[in-house]
C-alpha cells in the first residue's frame, strides 16, 4: 500500500508537541503517542520476512506486506536481502516467521516436487502499471508450458515491446511465484534470469514442472 499523507489539521507530530506544552498530563501524552505510532504504521508499512534455510536452489528469502508477499529473492545472503527491500519498498522490514509461515511453506513444497501451485496473495505495490501487466500475464501461464517474450508482449498488446518486457520479468520481485522462469527468448531458446544460478536455474525449474524445452548443452 502506497504511504498517503497527514492532513495537516490531523497531524500526530502537531498533536503530540501541543500535549507537551500543555504540562505533564501523562494520560494525554500516552493517548498522542499512540496515535503517533498508529500514523507512522500509515505512513511506512512493515514489511516482515523469513528465510527458508534449505532447498535445492539454495537459502530462500521471503517478504510480505499485510497485502501480501513482495519480495522472494535467493542467491544472496539475508542482509542483502533486506537492504535491498528496504530501498525498494521504503518500509520498516522486519524478520518474523509468523507472518510469512504460508509463503515459506508453500515455496519449500513447490521446490521440494510435493506442491504444483500457489495459493498466495500477491502485493505489488512497488511495480509500475506496464511491469504488472507483464507479471500477471506471466503468472497466468500454465506450469509445463512455456511462452517467448514476443508471444506476452502481443499478448498484452504491445507486438513490439519484447526487449521491454524482458526488462520487466528480469525484475519480476516474487519469481518463482511469478513463474517468469517460463518465459524464453523469441527463438524459444533459455535466455536471461536474474535469480541465483542462472540460466541453469531457470532450466531446472522448467525441468521441475516438465516443460519441454531445449536445454543448453552443458546443462544435460
Amino acid at each position: 500500500m502506497r504511504a498517503s499523507k497527514v492532513k495537516p489539521e490531523r497531524d500526530p507530530l502537531l498533536v503530540v508537541d501541543a500535549v507537551l506544552g500543555a504540562g505533564p498530563d501523562r494520560t494525554a501524552a500516552a493517548a498522542a503517542q499512540a496515535g503517533l505510532r498508529a500514523a507512522l504504521r500509515r505512513v511506512a508499512p512493515e514489511v516482515h520476512y523469513d528465510v527458508l534455510p534449505r532447498s535445492p536452489i539454495g537459502p530462500v528469502c521471503i517478504a510480505a506486506s499485510e497485502r501480501g508477499v513482495v519480495a522472494l529473492e535467493f542467491g544472496l545472503d539475508e542482509r542483502e536481502f533486506v537492504q535491498r527491500l528496504e530501498r525498494r519498498t521504503r518500509a520498516g522490514v522486519r524478520r518474523s516467521s509468523e507472518r510469512v509461515v504460508s509463503a515459506v511453506r508453500q515455496v519449500q513444497e513447490y521446490l521440494s516436487g510435493a506442491r504444483t501451485s500457489f495459493d498466495l496473495s500477491l502485493d505489488l505495490t512497488w511495480t509500475s502499471a506496464f511491469q504488472q501487466r507483464v507479471l500477471r500475464e506471466a503468472l497466468a501461464i500454465p506450469r509445463g508450458q512455456t511462452r517467448t517474450y514476443r508471444q506476452v508482449a502481443r499478448t498484452i498488446g504491445k507486438p513490439q515491446a519484447a526487449r521491454a518486457v524482458g526488462q520487466a520479468l528480469g525484475h519480476n520481485p516474487v519469481p518463482i511465484i511469478i513463474p517468469c522462469h517460463r518465459v524464453l527468448g523469441s527463438d524459444g531458446s533459455l535466455h536471461g534470469y536474474s535469480g541465483g544460478g542462472g540460466l541453469q536455474t531457470k532450466a531446472w525449474l522448467l525441468q521441475l514442472e516438465g516443460a519441454p524445452l531445449p536445454v543448453p548443452a552443458e546443462f544435460h
